[in-house]
């Protein structure tokens, strides 16, 4: 089977990277494992043979390299031959997807169709389950179902322990309108899939700093998934049609930008353009919506919130920087701009900062064992700068970096996104205000 990567000429796909080995100590599971093929330029090796068909696509050694990737572009920020190893990678993962259709057990498709296909696809059947997820966590039955020891016998407890906690209330998009006095922009809150029934909070917290800042927040019924799961796990058809519906809903909405406070979904929504590369009905339009999409920690950067409208929140902070945020749009320094002007808190700087914890969207569940190495050794990362709390700006680190804590027997230790962290130091400005 040909591989062949879109948006680059044949002759150049492969042979733009010069094998300087630059991107290896930048690489999570080269870092760890020292082994050529766990690197970038080892699995663009491994593309290229396959597309040079002297190596095939099913092998074992392929597939697995194909799999063990993160795809969190750490390699890409510090390519100097600009190899946008991403766009190798994912159309790799799709062909490899599309080969072993034929020989998928009936198990594999149904459970690829049902949590792939229906439940990123479905925001209604997504809240099903976050409803069941819900009842599991707050009933007592998942303390009865641990303590039976059920879960080691069938292999599910370090995927059970992953589960997000899911909200006391849900942020479902129903048109909803929050408006400030004297609005000077307007923004499409992007609801997203987990984010809107396990991070409610990130979202109303999202929602008030932004109308703090003098921005209308709406939150457009008709949006639905990022398309992001769909696409790293080689479903690229199903994430182009779940990315049609965010392009058309925002442009219904008619919102001057597309705010995301999730880093992964915002990388995906900002390669739209790339995603319709060979569809001339689509292409312009996902560009033109691309160019709208901010994160919301850099649009907040951009346009700044009122002067002395931040009060006083103490504690010890280090930042993560979410891979995505970081590697894929290049955003490491409004985080922490954002962070230093909140008066009480101490930012303290940990080691390998950007270097990847393991989450990747669901690789701490399909790649276990790797993502549990780079977990500890985030952890202690972490640890080694004694905070009291976390600030990251992606749902899947916080799963991640919380379930490594705990393991630690570091609980004490909170996990927050930047935004609630401002959402807190407005509220104690308003409180300030108001005693005097």
């Amino acid at each position: 089977m040909t591989f062949v990567a879109p948006d680059v000429p044949p002759s150049d796909v492969f042979d733009r990277c010069v094998r300087c080995g630059l991107c290896l100590p930048t690489c999570p599971t080269y870092v760890e494992t020292l082994v050529e093929t766990s690197g970038p330029r080892g699995r663009i090796a491994l593309i290229k043979a396959v597309a040079e068909e002297r190596l095939d696509i099913l092998s074992a050694g392929f597939v697995h390299q194909m799999s063990e990737c993160l795809d969190c572009r750490a390699c890409e920020a510090v390519c100097p031959s600009g190899v946008e190893y991403g766009k190798i990678l994912e159309p790799a993962r799709t062909q490899i997807v599309r080969a072993q259709a034929p020989v998928r057990s009936w198990q594999g498709r149904l459970g690829r169709a049902v949590v792939i296909g229906r439940l990123f696809g479905n925001m209604a059947m997504m809240r099903a389950a976050a409803r069941l997820l819900k009842f599991y966590q707050r009933s007592g039955l998942r303390e009865l179902i641990r303590h039976t020891g059920i879960l080691r016998a069938i292999g599910m407890q370090d995927m059970e322990a992953l589960a997000p906690r899911i909200s006391d209330r849900f942020f479902t998009p129903r048109n909803q309108r929050f408006s400030p006095p004297a609005a000077r922009a307007t923004a499409f809150l992007h609801a997203g899939c987990i984010m809107h029934v396990a991070f409610a909070s990130w979202h109303e917290a999202t929602v008030r700093v932004l109308n703090a800042a003098g921005v209308e927040v709406i939150v457009p019924r008709d949006q639905g998934c990022c398309g992001a799961i769909t696409i790293h796990a080689g479903e690229m058809a199903l994430g182009r049609e779940l990315a049609k519906r965010n392009i058309a809903s925002f442009e219904r909405s008619g919102a001057d930008v597309y705010v995301i406070n999730a880093a992964g979904c915002g990388s995906a929504l900002k390669e739209y353009g790339h995603l319709f590369h060979d569809d001339p009905m689509w292409q312009n339009r996902a560009i033109a919506f691309s160019a709208k999409v901010r994160d919301v920690l850099e649009y907040v950067d951009e346009i700044g919130l009122p002067p002395r409208s931040l009060g006083v929140v103490h504690g010890i902070v280090t930042y993560q920087d979410a891979c995505h945020l970081a590697h894929a749009q290049r955003i490491t320094a409004a985080p922490r701009r954002l962070l230093a002007q909140i008066p009480g808190l101490e930012l303290r700087e940990m080691e390998e900062s950007s270097l990847c914890c393991g989450s990747a969207g669901i690789y701490n569940v399909t790649q276990p064992e790797m993502a549990q190495r780079l977990q500890r050794r985030k952890v202690e990362r972490v640890l080694a700068v004694a905070p009291e709390i976390v600030a990251t700006a992606n749902p899947g680190c916080a799963l991640q970096i919380r379930n490594g804590l705990d393991r630690a027997d570091a609980g004490e230790v909170a996990i927050k996104h930047v935004i609630q962290l401002l959402d807190e130091s407005l509220a104690a400005a308003r409180t300030a205000s108001a005693v005097r």
